[in-house]
């Protein structure tokens, strides 16, 4: 295994930049991963393809063994996966915010709302995001699915550098009646739509007719496809009288519902969007886009009741591995390895400056991205370069920070140090066996937490309770304050 620090990676990646001044464009796109085919510079299109609360071992490729992710797990043999990626938060909206920004979400108000509720808050429409950087470097850029960043007329996918978007405003809707809080919540750009169908076929057929446009344009596409799938209400494609049920509750928040799902029922919704997801890469093969698309596909946290996290524990809400470890695979033919993995870590913020190198572009200088360019780790899987990544989260009054393998976690007044190479299900708490490690690492997580916004006291912050998860007895709702109901994550 190759290991770099952060100071000769940044000297490699300016000699290779050198070096392709003296070389034909094809060796350099050999060296550098860097998006250069035939010979012509032509920039990829960008197919984006962000899941709703999936597990770490959601996939038969990432370990699910009671199903099958063909589909999925296809694109992995094609291509690279990551085995250490991380969402920015252990919520949906939060990480969100660091995926379109490339930047922590502890950065801006609408980050620190876990997730985001009722409150007049959402993504700043000056603030420079992945699609409108790419806008700018002459992209169509388009949002099927689920937005979350904040509701009309101030907030939404067009003020945020999207040309078009297709599906859901809020956090969550009924797969059928596609009702949140009892309104239909489906939009074509600025005007609702009444549609029959089941949520995941919807946005997968949008998502097809998008690339088929796409198709007979000149121009590269950025397609956002964020699939509201496998997140709550618990409901596959044949589940109507479930809806129907639901609905009758006229309980604005019955769609969390903790009196149903399965493990057969997730299991139906997890393979039915896994074959979406096999159509949409077959409509590229027929399209001859293949070789011209980068394919990301991941999570935006971890895994929620009926998930697979193993080896890890925890689940969404927690700072635990199972709550933040998500899965991460990238096809980009020539650049990545097929059959590949890595275990270098890695965190949603770092697809914007990745994507964005990989376009020929580069973060707006007024707001650096606190990513990292993933291009070279994607080229060459066996590169590894040491990070500390922090979290924190406002209910239970959580706190994490990992580096190398090390991980300081603290849940109330409970602190932890754990090693994820020997203990990826962070039993054996070293604190008291390595306290030099232990003081290192919580006062990088000090350091970073200075540098962010401090928690706001009216913000949303939600988790689980025993009432709620029988495996969380004794648990109580710490920080769910004031404006922003529950169950819109």
């Amino acid at each position: 295994m190759t290991t770099l620090s952060r100071r000769s990676l940044i000297k490699t990646s300016a000699l290779l930049t050198a070096a392709t001044l003296l070389v034909p464009d094809s060796v350099t796109a050999q060296v550098t991963g860097r998006v250069v085919r035939g010979g012509k510079g032509k920039r990829p299109n960008i197919l984006f393809i962000l899941v709703d609360d999936m597990g770490y071992a959601d996939l038969s490729c990432y370990g699910r063994t009671d199903y099958q992710t063909p589909a999925l797990d296809g694109l992995a043999r094609q291509g690279l996966r990551f085995t250490q990626a991380y969402a920015n938060s252990a919520v949906c909206s939060a990480t969100r915010t660091a995926l379109i920004t490339g930047r922590y979400q502890t950065r801006l108000p609408v980050g620190l709302e876990e997730p985001l509720g009722a409150r007049d808050l959402g993504l700043p429409p000056e603030h420079p995001t992945l699609p409108s950087l790419l806008r700018k470097q002459g992209y169509s850029t388009t949002l099927v699915g689920k937005w979350h960043l904040g509701s009309l007329p101030k907030y939404g996918p067009q003020q945020s550098g999207y040309d078009h978007f297709w599906g859901i405003r809020g956090g969550g809707v009924d797969y059928f009646t596609h009702k949140l809080r009892g309104q239909v919540d489906l939009w074509d750009d600025g005007n609702k739509v009444e549609q029959e169908g089941y949520l995941t076929d919807l946005l997968a057929d949008r998502a097809l007719r998008v690339i088929d446009e796409q198709a007979k344009s000149n121009r590269p596409f950025f397609l956002s496809l964020h699939f509201n799938a496998p997140h709550w209400p618990w409901e596959g494609p044949n589940d109507q009288a479930e809806a129907q049920r639901l609905d009758a509750r006229k309980d604005p928040f019955a769609i969390a519902h903790f009196d149903g799902g399965s493990m057969k029922t997730y299991a139906e919704m997890v393979t039915h969007l896994d074959r979406w997801i096999g159509s949409i890469l077959a409509r590229l093969d027929e399209l001859g886009l293949t070789d011209d698309t980068i394919v990301v596909f991941t999570s935006d946290n971890g895994g929620e009741r009926f998930s697979n996290t193993w080896p890890l524990t925890g689940r969404k809400t927690e700072l635990l591995e199972g709550g933040l470890r998500v899965p991460a695979i990238v096809r980009w033919p020539g650049h990545a390895p097929a059959g590949s993995t890595s275990d270098q870590p890695i965190m949603s913020m770092d697809w914007l400056p990745t994507l964005l190198a990989a376009a020929g572009g580069t973060p707006d200088p007024a707001y650096p991205s606190d990513g990292i360019d993933l291009t070279p780790f994607v080229a060459n899987p066996a590169l590894q370069q040491e990070r500390t990544l922090c979290w924190r989260y406002k209910n239970l009054d959580q706190q994490a920070c990992r580096k190398g393998q090390w991980k300081y976690l603290k849940i109330l007044e409970n602190s932890f140090l754990f090693n994820l190479a020997e203990d990826p299900t962070e039993r054996g708490n070293l604190k008291d066996r390595f306290p030099e490690k232990f003081a290192e690492l919580k006062a990088a997580y000090d350091a970073w937490n200075a540098t962010m916004l401090p928690l706001d006291p009216a913000s949303f912050s939600h988790g689980f309770t025993g009432a709620e998860l029988a495996d969380h007895y004794g648990a109580k709702l710490q920080s769910s304050v004031g404006n922003a109901p529950a169950r819109t994550h």
